[in-house]
């Protein structure tokens, strides 16, 4: 495995895992870690890339021009080991590209490019995905990143909110056993506030689809918090009952509903991109005081 390739400001440094261009570490001026523990009995992932799939398609198998692929959760960007192109005092750029593995299960050109970039206490992640192919490209996209649940800072973990920009009194997604849209269900909000407890996700992932906000603050009152911006149409939030750690995760995408035996270009949240198109997905991590 390659090494961690580490950046930052005096307020705020990030690592990244070139495998899978996974943010692995992100630590304020003094130390404190603000990620995962990443404790094995609970999971092991850090902040996976989702690409080309968000969540799971039927079957672990999709479907074009009458052809069936076979294709894992979440997709195969985070179990590859992206080239890096670029590394600065405050900024590191990776790159996945096409290649004869990738086309087994997508068959597509594609190019995928993370770049991470550390501003003062605040952390941006931009994703240019590009099809430089001669055919349209269906693909989906999102973030994945696991914070630390309790934060560093005090507090319980029952004490930790997130804060959403604007109430979302809409319904959420409910998710079968096996991961697909099943329904939907009652939003756990408080108007714009969860107030986070491990019985919330006995069920899995609580799903936005479509979520309003384009922001939340992630915390405890009166403490330093994390402030998440993005401009994902969905959001979902998760972790494992008794974990160190919550999943804030802007997608551009979703699993595929239960029952759904369409072509690819027919799943929900699939974008399509014209040979020649570039599409840009955004995130950022801002440490308040």
């Amino acid at each position: 495995m390659a090494d961690w390739i580490s950046f930052g400001s005096e307020a705020l440094r990030a690592a990244v895992n070139p495998y899978g261009a996974e943010l692995s570490s992100l630590i304020d001026g003094d130390g404190a870690e603000l990620m995962t523990n990443a404790d094995p009995a609970y999971w092991t992932g850090r902040a996976p890339i989702l690409f080309p799939i968000v969540g799971a398609v039927a079957g672990n198998r999709y479907r074009l021009d009458g052809q069936e692929y076979a294709l894992g959760k979440h997709g195969f960007a985070r179990t590859s080991t992206f080239d890096v192109v670029g590394v600065d005092d405050d900024r590191a750029t990776f790159r996945l590209e096409a290649s004869d593995a990738t086309r087994k299960a997508y068959p597509f050109d594609f190019s995928l490019t993370v770049d991470f970039r550390i501003e003062g206490a605040t952390l941006k992640i931009t994703t240019m995905l590009a099809n430089p192919g001669d055919c349209d490209l269906p693909a989906s996209f999102g973030y994945h990143p696991a914070f630390a649940w309790p934060l560093p800072y005090g507090g319980a973990k029952t004490d930790h909110c997130l804060l959403f920009d604007v109430a979302e009194p809409g319904a959420i997604s409910e998710l079968s056993p096996d991961g697909l849209i099943a329904g939907r269900r009652a939003s756990p909000l408080d108007g714009s506030v969860l107030r986070l407890r491990d019985d919330l996700f006995s069920d899995d992932a609580l799903i936005w689809s479509p979520v309003e906000s384009r922001g939340l603050t992630y915390g405890v009152e009166g403490r330093p918090n994390l402030r998440i911006d993005w401009e994902a149409p969905e959001l979902g939030v998760w972790t494992k009952p008794g974990a160190a750690y919550v999943c804030v995760e802007p997608w551009w995408g979703e699993a595929d509903p239960a029952g759904f035996s369409g072509e690819i270009w027919d799943k929900p949240g699939i974008q399509r991109l014209a040979p020649g198109e570039q599409r840009e997905f955004r995130m950022s991590v801002t440490l308040t005081a």
